[in-house]
């Protein structure tokens, strides 16, 4: 910059300091009411927008792939591109110290490298259309950033798209631009035919991509919630031993621990001498010498971190009359007189409390599954006895009301023993089996509804 281009620049700032606008306090007070707008709205959407809730980290779970925050998938997303380069792409440090090194190297020393007195757009068509190319690709970049380069039929097509999306096209414009630096139109037809084609392979293969089904993740953010998913999650892997209240003091019906003594853990015993952590850990790890298999996932079990907390914070407000439990809806609607009960609302929940923890694959239930409305209909050695629409005779009903089932071929054996073998049902939870039953147990409500007998309407006389 020569003396004269200074002394012009120098002479317009103070023109424009004689019109009253001063870096104080005219500057500061605006970037004070910005900055305070800024920070009211990032209030308003942590308050009405929120974060959704996500399960605890879990270290256990190797199927879990890490990803960076969104401002940084471009990047993410770079680096897997380059990764699929022939020969360049296994040498790892060049795109994940090298490039990104440059790049930020470049973006400390413009000041230094761009000495232009000239601030007006017309003037800067080079670097506007260099960072317009740049934002255009780390715009692509990201939203391509959850499609896979390499097709689970092996195929590379989309890969080698993205790659020249994100890669190829970028760096000839950036070549181009260079070349003709000092050609405006040419400058600009360069950058509006790159930013297209970025555009145009990167819409395709947006659109090409197979569509990639959400993952539900539920998590209970509530107390009453955690209670209840702690709550099922005990009655599938825990009420089998323990009974559906942990009061379960000699084991019953379970191969291999038939008669085993156990604490109940619903005794103060257990809830007042051992602490939520050491709990944890025995649930993860379980007790082997006991017979009890390990559920942590670190372990080779089913349970991740949240889930065996939600397990320990239902004992405790459930058990451990030191903690007050909150108000919890009831497992099911209470049923009204003659009303019939159905599986969506009724069934459902009473077998994924009681029986599921039995009646599932790979446990000993004379292959007897209730984990969906078919099965209980279709599976089990006894599959033509088990529910019979009307049939108060069922095996099912039967067994929940205290009744063995015995072989017909050899009476002094017993064929199907009481169930649930640990804690006889409580008579609510009974009737609305019955019902169900005799009422040839509908699935949905609406079905249950059209069999509701309503009285008719006494005539006015």
């Amino acid at each position: 910059m020569n003396d004269e281009t200074k002394k012009q620049i120098n002479e317009r700032y103070e023109r424009e300091l004689d019109k009253g606008e001063r870096f104080w306090p005219d500057t500061i007070f605006k970037d004070v009411v910005m900055s305070l707008g800024i920070f009211l709205l990032l209030i308003l959407l942590a308050t009405f927008v929120g974060v959704p809730a996500e399960p605890k980290a879990d270290p256990s779970d190797t199927s879990y792939i890490p990803r960076p925050e969104w401002y940084f998938l471009f990047l993410f997303k770079f680096l897997a591109l380059y990764g699929q380069l022939p020969v360049i792409g296994k040498i790892e440090w060049l795109a994940t110290v090298l490039i990104p090194g440059i790049a930020v190297a470049v973006l400390t020393l413009i000041p230094f490298i761009e000495k232009s007195p000239h601030r007006h757009y017309s003037k800067r068509v080079l670097p506007i259309a260099i960072m317009t190319i740049m934002v255009v690709g780390i715009v692509l970049l990201t939203l391509m950033s959850e499609i896979p380069t390499v097709s689970e039929d092996g195929s590379a097509l989309l890969g080698m798209l993205q790659t020249i999306s994100g890669i190829f096209i970028p760096l000839a414009a950036y070549i181009l631009l260079f070349a003709f630096k000092n050609n405006t139109r040419l400058m600009l037809w360069t950058t509006g035919l790159a930013a297209a084609s970025m555009i145009l392979v990167s819409g395709t293969v947006l659109t090409l991509a197979p569509e990639k089904e959400a993952e539900e993740t539920s998590v209970a953010t509530t107390l009453p919630d955690q209670i209840v998913a702690g709550q099922d999650l005990y009655s599938i892997h825990c009420t089998e031993c323990h009974g559906d209240d942990g009061s379960v003091a000699v084991i019953e019906g379970v191969e291999g621990l038939e008669g085993e003594k156990i604490t109940p853990i619903n005794s103060r015993d257990v809830l007042y001498t051992i602490t939520d952590s050491a709990m944890n850990e025995v649930i993860a790890y379980g007790r082997p010498n006991a017979g009890m298999p390990p559920f942590g996932k670190t372990y080779g079990g089913e349970l991740t971190k949240s889930e065996i907390d939600y397990i320990i914070i239902f004992m405790r407000y459930l058990w451990d009359d030191r903690f007050e439990a909150p108000v919890i809806k009831p497992l099911f609607p209470p049923l009204a007189d003659g009303e019939v009960p159905s599986y969506d609302v009724h069934i459902q929940p009473i077998v994924k409390r009681y029986c599921i923890s039995c009646h599932r694959a790979g446990k000993d239930n004379n292959n007897y599954l209730m984990t969906t409305y078919e099965e209980i209909l279709t599976t089990g050695d006894q599959a033509a006895n088990n529910v019979i629409a009307g049939d108060e005779k069922s095996y099912l009903l039967q067994t929940i009301q205290g009744q063995s089932i015995m072989n017909p071929e050899k009476p002094d054996e017993e064929l199907i023993g009481v169930m649930p073998p640990t804690k006889a049902l409580k008579p609510d939870v009974v009737d609305v089996f019955v019902r169900w039953v005799m009422n040839g147990m509908p699935q949905t409500a609406a079905e249950a509804a059209a069999l509701f007998a309503t009285p008719a309407p006494t005539p006015t006389p």
